[in-house]
């Protein structure tokens, strides 16, 4: 699946996953809609149509007085009236689902409009007492009847409503507790999803970084764990990188073997004009004059440069092919530190520089170093020490440790590195811009080869330096380190 389909899956999915708690509020929400319909138009208006009933009843009351005393055509007209005005509010009532209690009061008004028939003739005829008799055997009565029914049916309906009104209550805490538990459901498969979408794009962003992180440190062995398994966008850049890294590690072997046959053939005829300089300066071609002499001293100090760089070249090469072995045996450590402060007390004094070593008496006696390389380091850092120290400096070797590591600084008063210059000047032919502070310019070599001599001791070395104030150097070492190489950019040992 290419990444644009997974995300748009992904996005699908959680539009889809969020509708989900919106079409449960809506279906709460017209559910509570229904409940409110019905208490309006039924119960309500039920409520509303009884209570013009009561009126009503309470109109006939009054019409039936008038009928009783005054018993003219007028008060006859408007006890017909309100009979029948009651008569169709009591046919209303079965809309609002009240059949029982409209039958019943429209029964009772159909003896209240005979009885009040009775009593009209009664009281027209001046037949007062018998119009009294029917007015309180027959017509009160049904009167009475009517509003006891209208009493009971507004109990009725207040009962009633309580349930409609605590049943929309209901609906509405169900709707609550739908919507929030869909809604949490919603989230968590949604934040399910986001994850996943986050997951399949950072994993192979976190893994390509990586590489390129890798391949920017000079490192192109590594390789991406999802190869091949991909069929979208990163697995075609995965892919990319890998032949990226092939060629860029090819290209890296072949830049290695022509510095290393350069520099060995370079060797021969730099060995045969330091040879024939040196016939020249002893004579047996002839007298030199004192300028000869001046010049061939001056090409022949060349030529040892050229060695130098020559014989540098081939320590990198051989390291970065596989070839950079160091072989530990068993050094007497104050041996070893007396030579290398024996061989640079006359460059100090030279120099006019104070130079001391300084050790703890927690160092163990014996070391399992490569001597001669790491004597190779330390020379080269203490070179570099003195070779940017001005007179009246100080260059300081100090050795701490115990029977399982040992730390070294070198430490000195000079020129410094330039703060943004410190991260490159362990690569390859990189040179500080302190080196127009120092009598000789250096090949940019030196700190690339110890640091490739210090990690075949399975070591470290890093520096400290402030432009203006001096430059520190920190080794840590293994008292004991096992035979071991430098292949390609990575540490191999031959004891596993």
């Amino acid at each position: 699946m290419t990444l644009r389909a997974r995300l748009s899956l992904g996005l699908i999915g959680m539009a889809l996953v969020l509708l989900i708690p919106l079409l449960l509020a809506l279906n709460s929400l017209e559910r509570l809609e229904n409940t409110n319909r019905v208490l309006r138009d039924t119960d309500f208006a039920a409520s509303i149509a009884i209570g013009r009933l009561r009126t009503a009843t309470d109109d006939i009351r009054a019409a039936e007085n008038a009928l009783l005393f005054v018993h003219d055509d007028s008060s006859r007209r408007r006890m017909t009236a309100g009979i029948a005005h009651a008569d169709s509010l009591a046919v209303a009532l079965r809309a609002y689902h009240l059949e029982r209690e409209s039958a019943q009061i429209r029964s009772a008004l159909a003896r209240i409009s005979e009885a009040a028939a009775a009593e009209y003739e009664a009281a027209s005829a001046g037949r007062a007492p018998e119009a009294e008799r029917i007015s309180a055997g027959r017509l009160l009565p049904e009167i009475a009847r009517i509003n006891t029914t209208v009493r009971q049916t507004e109990s009725d309906l207040r009962g009633r409503t309580a349930e409609r009104v605590d049943e929309a209550a209901a609906v509405t805490i169900e709707a609550q507790r739908t919507a929030a538990a869909a809604l949490a459901i919603a989230l968590l498969l949604a934040l399910l999803i986001a994850f996943w979408l986050l997951r399949s794009i950072s994993t192979p962003v976190f893994f390509l970084e990586r590489g390129m992180r890798a391949v920017a440190d000079g490192d192109f062995s590594y390789r991406l764990p999802y190869t091949g398994t991909r069929r979208d966008e990163f697995g075609r850049l995965a892919g990319s990188y890998q032949s990226m890294t092939r060629q860029l590690a090819e290209l890296d072997k072949l830049k290695a073997e022509f510095i290393s046959i350069a520099s060995h053939e370079l060797k021969t005829p730099i060995n045969v004009i330091i040879g024939y300089l040196e016939l020249l300066q002893e004579g047996i071609y002839g007298p030199l004059s004192p300028k000869q002499i001046e010049v061939a001293e001056t090409m022949e100090k060349q030529a040892q440069t050229l060695t130098r760089l020559t014989r540098q070249l081939l320590d990198v090469s051989r390291f970065e092919a596989g070839g950079g072995r160091v072989e530990p045996r068993k050094v007497d450590l104050a041996r070893f530190l007396q030579h290398l402060e024996a061989a640079f007390q006359g460059l100090a004094v030279q120099r006019g520089i104070a130079f001391r070593v300084e050790h703890s008496p927690s160092l163990p006696a014996e070391v399992t170093w490569d001597e001669d390389r790491m004597n190779e380091v330390l020379g080269n850092l203490l070179s570099n020490a003195f070779k940017f120290t001005p007179r009246e400096g100080d260059v300081t070797l100090g050795l701490d440790g115990d029977e399982s590591e040992v730390r070294i600084t070198i430490r000195d008063t000079g020129a410094g590195i330039p703060a943004d210059q410190l991260q490159h000047i362990f690569e390859k032919f990189y040179q500080a811009d302190n080196q127009a502070s120092a009598a000789l310019k250096g090949t940019g070599l030196g700190l690339a080869i110890a640091k490739q001599i210090v990690e075949a001791h399975q070591g470290t070395i890093t520096v400290d330096s402030k432009e203006g104030s001096g430059t520190t150097f920190h080794l840590t070492l293994p008292a004991h380190a096992a035979v071991s190489r430098i292949s390609g950019r990575h540490r191999t040992s031959d004891l596993g």
